[in-house]
Order: C-alpha cells, then sequence, then structure tokens
C-alpha cells in the first residue's frame, strides 16, 4: 500500500540542458518528446558496478566546537518493490542519535552500507512530539522501516510552511556537506531522524546497513538557527486531447480517487488554491506568489516536483525592478537531489514576495517505467502518491528576529 507523502519532499532539482522546443502555459504544442530530450529525461539505467565503483565522498575538517557522531540503521534490510513492480524502493527508517539536550546540526555525510544498491539518501527531522508516530509506522511491517517516497510519511508536514522537516540529500560520491559558518539546523532534545533510502534494483537486491555521520555543535554555541520555508502551489494537469477517454480525466472523479487513496480528509488541492489566491483551471502550468511576512535572509533554495514535472522556477519579487531569480531548472530529473547555496546571501523584509511557478507534462507516463501499470491520462492534481505530482519550492532561511 502507498505509503502517506509529505510535502517535506526529496528537493531539488539540477538542470540537465536547454529545453528541446517551447512548452506554451497551458499547453504542450509537441506530439511527442524529441529523442533528444528523452536521452536526458529517462531514468539513468544506473547499474551496481557503477554504484559501487563511485569513491566515497570526501571528508571535510572539523570547526572549532564541532563534533561528530554517527547514527545507523538498527537492522539489515533488503530492498524489494513494494508492488512487485518496477526497479525502485524507497524506505524511511528511523534513526535514534539520543539527544539528551538541544544541538544544531552543521553538516553531514551519509556512508552507505551496501553501495551496489544505495541510489541517493534525503533525512528529515523527526520532533519529539512525532517520535512515537514514526515508531508506529516502523512497527506495522517485521522488515525495518516503511515503504515512502519524496517524505517520511507523518501527518502534519504541511501544517508549518515557514519551519519544514527537511535536513539534508546525499548522492553516491558526495562529500561531507556543511552549513555556513555561523550558522545551523536546530534539533531538540528528544528529535530523531529519517533516512529515506532510494534503493535501485535493477542488478538486483542485497542487504543494506546504512548510516549517516553528522555534524553538530551544542544548542548553546550561538548559532543563527537555519529553517526550511515552503513554497507549494497547485497542481491542475488536465489529460492530453487523444488521451481523454478515462473516467479519471474528470477533475471530479481524480479528487474522488485521491480521497479514497489516502483519506476522506484529502483537501490540500483544493487549500492550495485559497493560499494562492488562484483560479481551479486545467493547465500544464502553475505558480503560487507568497507574501514574505518576517524578514529573512535566504541562503539556499530548492524545488520539488514528482516524476511528471518539467521545470520549476523560483523568483523573488517578480514584476518589481528588484526581481531575481534564483532557481531555474528548465529539464527536471527526480533522481538528481541536492540543495543549491546562493552565491550570495539574498535577504528578504516583511512584505516582499516569492513566487514559484512549475509545469508538469503527461507525455512523460509514456515512457517513464514508475507508470508501466499506469500509462493512461489521468486528470492530475497534488497528491501524496509516486505517481501524483506536487509543485514545491523550498528556501534555506535564516529570519532577522533569531539573528
Amino acid at each position: 500500500m502507498m505509503r502517506r507523502l509529505g510535502l517535506a519532499a526529496a528537493l531539488v532539482a539540477v538542470a540537465l540542458g536547454p529545453l528541446a522546443g517551447c512548452v506554451t502555459e497551458g499547453q504542450d504544442r509537441r506530439t511527442g518528446p524529441p529523442a533528444e530530450v528523452l536521452k536526458q529525461q529517462d531514468p539513468p539505467e544506473v547499474q551496481a558496478s557503477q554504484l559501487a565503483a563511485i569513491k566515497p565522498g570526501k571528508q571535510l575538517p572539523l570547526r572549532d566546537g564541532e563534533q561528530r557522531m554517527t547514527v545507523k540503521m538498527a537492522a539489515a534490510y533488503t530492498p524489494s518493490a513494494p508492488t512487485g513492480v518496477g526497479t525502485d524502493d524507497y524506505r524511511c527508517f528511523l534513526l535514534d542519535p539520543k539527544l539528551k539536550k538541544d544541538v544544531f546540526l552543521t553538516g553531514n555525510q551519509v556512508l552507505p552500507g551496501n553501495p551496489q544498491v544505495v541510489h541517493h539518501v534525503i533525512l528529515f527531522r523527526v520532533d519529539p512530539e512525532q517520535v512515537g508516530e514514526a515508531k508506529a509506522l516502523d512497527a506495522e511491517t517485521q522488515d525495518p522501516g516503511w515503504t515512502c517516497f519524496g517524505g517520511t510519511g507523518l501527518k502534519g508536514e504541511f501544517a508549518n510552511v515557514d519551519d519544514a522537516n527537511w535536513l539534508a540529500a546525499w548522492a553516491p560520491g558526495g562529500d561531507e556537506t556543511m552549513t555556513r559558518d555561523g550558522y545551523g539546523t536546530p534539533l531538540r532534545a528528544g528529535s530523531q531522524i529519517v533516512m529515506q533510502v532510494h534503493y535501485n534494483l535493477l542488478q538486483g537486491a542485497a542487504p543494506d546497513v546504512s548510516s549517516t555521520q553528522l555534524r553538530w555543535m551544542s544548542g548553546d554555541a550561538g548559532l543563527t538557527p537555519l529553517h526550511t520555508y515552503q513554497l507549494p502551489a497547485p497542481v491542475e494537469l488536465p489529460c492530453r486531447p487523444d488521451h481523454s477517454g478515462s473516467p479519471l480525466c474528470n477533475r471530479f472523479n481524480a479528487e474522488a480517487d485521491i480521497r479514497a487513496r489516502f483519506g476522506e480528509d484529502q483537501n490540500t488541492h483544493n487549500l492550495l488554491h485559497l493560499l494562492c489566491d488562484s483560479p481551479i483551471e486545467a493547465v500544464q502550468t502553475t505558480s503560487c506568489v507568497r507574501n514574505v511576512n518576517r524578514g529573512m535572509t535566504i541562503l539556499g533554495v530548492a524545488g520539488h516536483m514528482h516524476l511528471l514535472g518539467r521545470k520549476i522556477s523560483i523568483e523573488t519579487n517578480p514584476g518589481t525592478p528588484e526581481a531575481r531569480t534564483i532557481l531555474d531548472v528548465p529539464i527536471w530529473d527526480f533522481d538528481n537531489q541536492g540543495s543549491r547555496p546562493l552565491k550570495e546571501p539574498l535577504h528578504l523584509d516583511a512584505g516582499d514576495t516569492v513566487k514559484v511557478t512549475c509545469t508538469h507534462v503527461q507525455w512523460l507516463r509514456d515512457v517513464l517505467p514508475a507508470f508501466e501499470e499506469q500509462r493512461e491520462d489521468r486528470y492530475i492534481l497534488w497528491a501524496e502518491g509516486s505517481t501524483d505530482e506536487m509543485c514545491l519550492g523550498s528556501l534555506s532561511v535564516a529570519f532577522d528576529d533569531e539573528s
């Protein structure tokens, strides 16, 4: 069964090159994807030998007052496709750093136990109040961890868009990461960490016990707290005109299907239109403008969509002389994870605006393995499954009133 997907998801696309052809807002003029674009968009045929051959990333020197701790999976896990079909497994594991006092996380490095199957890893914060829920998810199956995609599966991840739970992302060969000097992400005493591992199964499965090495400083180190500020936007992707025969091409039916899969209380797809003051209309490109309600400095930027995502951008103060594009990904690739630091931190005052814009396309379901059992078009709304969609910008920020 598909596990609930939280909004603080696997964040950030990496631009793979210029987009061949032009997709206009609300319309895809192409009858099919150009071959050269498909070469860039298709999921990489990663072989086990390729993953295993990547050299471990470099470890960076500790700064004054910094320490390291290592937390690892409690037991070995052998990955498998959750539905029995496909070549990928997304599994969440609860890690306990046994924090008896507040700390600042200042960096991390993932240590894959079995490099032949570990494709990439994302870390999420679990506040003390959520630890019981996470343990309950972990206990639902005999195998370690639980099935997840993009997020932790914990409830309420959308509840606080000003301070989301995403911590870090890693891919094979990635060096140890660390925050800018003087900054750190707060982690309260009693907090735990969810480590989401994307396992690649193209060459079979093998047991894995992965871990992560965390850089940290004491909570009284005087660092400026870092927070994740989220920018969600609605998704209203219609079926292609010549692929509109399915009952799920009707928005009403698609909405009912979401509630059947995730619960009758599911209404994020409509609430986002209230947040963004946007009309409900079938378009390929959607956006949302948020008014910043407190002064902040942006240090990093990220974006998140699922498998039908095509391109994403984030702009500050759009339509003004101060407008600045801080993220522009013309070809989205879900498997390329990692946050982008700004070369120069960007300050926003209360009352400034930030805009996220996403384009999704239906033709990707014709070619991506994840849609092998869902080739028929359907009306796509914001929802929490791997073959549903999202449009989410994410900023790593420091608030003025905490500096």
